[in-house]
């Protein structure tokens, strides 16, 4: 096997990009065929899947899973960047919230909402990512976009530096800007706002108590048992219903052939994509089923390892 394969949960620290742990993990691992599953700021901290070797064929899948953050936001101060990291751009002496006030607000917020990306993100707008345009000074109009906030509740309410800060846990869609979210529940309840602390809890599926520091992951290379910690590619798209493929059709799989639903283990219910094993439990691949047609096609086949 060319280097390590299968999905490394790593814990990101502040003040590296995810870019930047990717670089550094390709130095750690002495390999280059290493994926991220979705960026994270440089101060925020937490999970970030890395797909390693082959497991990156598998990005894209588990960028779609939703993901938990704990955030932090500051009643009574706005900043030009959505976070305490910008200029203060808004700020108010006074601020009185309870916590009955706030649950209230984060109820609203539960389910599909709109949000306008920030002038600091990495969304692209005619061509150009909006935080270069931002570091310009220029503000430029941004579509909105829609979201799905699954669970939303509220950890804490503390006074600090003078205003109150709101914690909160919140499990959401692809794409969701934190900021943006601390900012407009800010604004519902009547207060300019600024999120001061993230942290990613849960990416793919993956719980921030699985993850691997920076220097664990050092350690686990030296000693050899990094791969104990890996999550195998088929496990880490768990999402996707499993099935087996009857004996002696491996190698029509391997051709990238279609195949009827009636050479699976059991009925199919869902259409969609699929894992489909051999009927000696070895992955084939991620496959799509149509129900009209009973066919299920190749997607992303797995051929076997050379020995």
């Amino acid at each position: 096997m060319n280097g390590y394969e299968g999905v490394l949960p790593l814990y990101k620290p502040a003040g590296f990009t995810s870019h930047d742990v990717v670089a550094k993990m390709r130095g750690i691992l002495k390999m280059k065929r290493i994926g991220h599953t979705g960026t994270l700021d440089p101060q925020v901290t937490g999970v970030l899947p890395l797909c390693l070797g082959r497991a990156t064929r598998v990005v894209e899948y588990l960028q779609e899973l939703p993901k938990e953050y704990e955030a932090t936001l500051r009643l009574g101060i706005a900043t030009d960047t959505e976070d305490i990291t910008g200029e203060i751009t808004d700020q108010v002496d006074q601020v009185e919230v309870s916590s009955e006030d706030v649950k209230q607000v984060l109820e609203q917020f539960v389910g599909k909402i709109s949000q306008v990306p920030p002038m600091y993100s990495a969304v692209k707008v005619d061509g150009k990512r909006l935080y270069e345009l931002a570091r310009q000074g220029k503000t430029v109009e941004r579509k909105s976009r829609e979201v799905t906030i699954h669970e939303l509740e509220l950890t804490g309410l503390t006074i600090k530096e003078g205003y109150p800060e709101i914690s909160f846990r919140v499990l959401c869609s692809k794409g969701t800007y934190i900021r943006t979210l601390c900012v407009d529940i800010g604004k519902t309840l009547g207060y300019p706002s600024t999120m001061v602390e993230l942290t990613r809890t849960m990416s793919a599926g993956i719980p921030v108590g699985r993850c691997l520091k920076i220097e664990e992951i050092e350690q686990c290379v030296y000693e050899g048992t990094l791969s104990s910690y890996l999550i195998p590619t088929d496990q880490s798209i768990w999402n996707m219903p499993a099935y087996r493929l009857e004996e002696g059709y491996e190698n029509s799989v391997f051709q990238g052939k279609k195949l009827s639903d009636t050479l699976v283990n059991q009925k199919i219910n869902e259409e969609g994509l699929l894992r489909l094993y051999s009927a000696n439990e070895q992955f084939l691949g991620i496959f799509d089923w149509t129900a009209e047609s009973g066919i299920i096609t190749p997607v992303k086949v797995f051929l076997p390892e050379p020995s």
